[in-house]
């Protein structure tokens, strides 16, 4: 009997090893991982610029607290900043910390309450950011929500205009909706939702927590448009595995979280920092982000042109190395036989399959995750 709680439905796969794209279970079996630990790995598991970064921190110090400045919070703080063309960095552990960070600064700032976000949209587990997903079911069982959110239709400018007004502290949303279903925002949609944020003095929040840190092929998500948020949060890919998350705010915010304010007493470990480092200046790189949109593009076709005879596949759509096919079955199954087969992916919602390869997954790797779904959907899903 396990003395852990049954928060996770874990899967059969218990791993021992993993290198690259690929995990070995207990039993010796390889995996071609296209889950990327959830986003996670953006440079596969155990990249040796990380690692040896990771080792050199290690050999200095672990944690000494935030009482104490670090030049190395500050080195990576200026690499976000830069990157972002925002100002200021608050270092959480985790994407829902992140998120919880940026709602109470923007309504510190604002000194408003109201926030909206979007249906499907998903934000964390934390009190504030349960409230703030769009997503009852993560909802069951906890009682009533934080009353000062409203969810609207992704991409219904209407739906939104009739929201807002001059009580909205913030419009908070994901240039890519990843655990609803991997649905991408228009354009037209996200220019009005800046625009409709200027016009009643409403701060603009975009969650790049599993769109960030190039999974787009651009660093930020966000990029790909003519944006100008006024807090991005950042966390998963940020670094590589090791727990980091990030609040990164326009300059005109940075008195609301004084001394006192907010905090964090993990927040910014120096070994952490010192993964995340080492992943942005190996991915925040011209010719590394173009490999990834090249790459998101020919995974896409070799989807398209290799499931388009299964009649269970509706749609594939998303954005560089972030993919989802969306079936007219549960996807659960599915990634079980996925699995037996040797490949590891993820559900996005209840019918969409999502890919997340490692963004320096190899085009052969590409070549084989998807033979493995078109083996396995033809075996299986295909009627006579």
């Amino acid at each position: 009997m396990s003395s852990l709680f049954p928060t996770y439905a874990r899967w059969e796969v218990e791993p021992v090893k993993a290198e690259g794209s690929y995990l070995i279970d207990k039993k010796d079996k390889k995996y071609l991982d296209f889950t990327s630990g959830i986003g996670v790995c953006n440079l596969g598991h155990q990249p040796e610029t990380v690692k040896e970064a990771v080792q050199q921190q290690l050999e200095l110090y672990w944690h000494v607290s935030n009482l104490f400045p670090q030049i190395i919070q500050e080195e990576a703080a200026k690499i976000l900043a830069d990157t972002t063309g925002l100002d200021r960095v608050f270092f959480a552990n985790s994407g829902a910390e992140a998120n919880e960070g940026a709602i109470k600064l923007a309504r510190k700032a604002t000194g408003r309450t109201k926030i909206i976000t979007f249906e499907k949209s998903f934000h964390g587990r934390t009190f504030a950011t349960m409230a703030a997903t769009g997503q009852d079911k993560i909802k069951e069982g906890y009682g009533n929500m934080l009353e000062t959110f409203v969810y609207v239709p992704f991409n219904d400018i209407p739906a939104l205009e009739k929201e807002m007004s001059t009580d909205v502290a913030a419009v908070m949303l994901e240039v890519i909706q990843g655990e609803g279903g991997i649905h991408v925002a228009a354009e037209d949609f996200l220019l009005e939702v800046q625009k409709l944020c200027k016009k009643h003095g409403s701060l603009f929040i975009i969650d790049e927590i599993q769109t960030g840190i190039g999974r787009t092929g651009k660093p930020f998500a966000f990029q790909h448009f003519n944006l100008h948020p006024d807090i991005v949060t950042v966390a998963k890919g940020l670094g590589s595995g090791l727990p980091i998350g990030a609040v990164v705010g326009s300059e005109k915010l940075g008195s609301y979280f004084g001394p006192g304010s907010h905090g964090s007493t993990f927040g910014g470990n120096p070994i952490s920092i010192s993964a995340a480092i080492a992943t942005m200046d190996t991915i925040f790189v011209d010719e590394f982000l173009q490999t990834v949109v090249k790459n998101g593009e020919y995974l896409k076709e070799l989807l398209q042109n290799g499931l388009k005879n299964v009649p269970i596949v509706k749609d594939i759509r998303g954005l560089g190395l972030m993919v989802g096919v969306e079936l007219d079955i549960p996807v659960g199954g599915l990634l079980k036989d996925l699995r037996e087969e040797g490949l590891l992916s993820l559900p996005a919602g209840e019918k969409v399959l999502r890919l997340l390869p490692p963004l320096n997954a190899t085009k052969e790797q590409m070549n084989e995750a998807v033979h493995i779904i078109q083996k396995v959907m033809e075996k299986s899903y295909i009627t006579a």
